[in-house]
């Protein structure tokens, strides 16, 4: 059984006990969150496919830890003119794992 859920504007196909990285989310590490935002939902051959959300279909995962990401070097230059800029960024992210899959 796998389900493709919508979690902080990307979309993800979760299945349960898989463990994933999704943008930062406001939650504690051990706490439980669910997602109402599921889109589609396979269960072992029978496919429901929401518009645009599956109607009582949820996904509960548990937070388990805030990580940082790698390391992206974003490089300005504009040749002749001595302009040049360096800047680093590394995004916040979350790693969840899937606990139950409703629907």
């Amino acid at each position: 059984m796998y389900a493709i859920v919508e979690i902080a504007g990307q979309q993800f196909r979760v299945e349960k006990d898989k463990k994933l990285f999704v943008h930062q989310l406001e939650a504690e590490a051990g706490d439980s969150v669910d997602f109402e935002k599921v889109l589609l939902v396979d269960n072992d051959g029978k496919v429901a496919v929401g518009t645009p959300t599956v109607k009582g279909a949820k996904v509960t995962a548990k937070v388990l830890e805030h990580v940082k990401g790698d390391k992206v070097i974003v490089f300005k230059k504009k040749r002749r003119k001595g302009y040049q800029k360096m800047n680093g960024h590394r995004q916040q992210y979350t790693q969840i794992q899937v606990e139950t899959i409703v629907g």
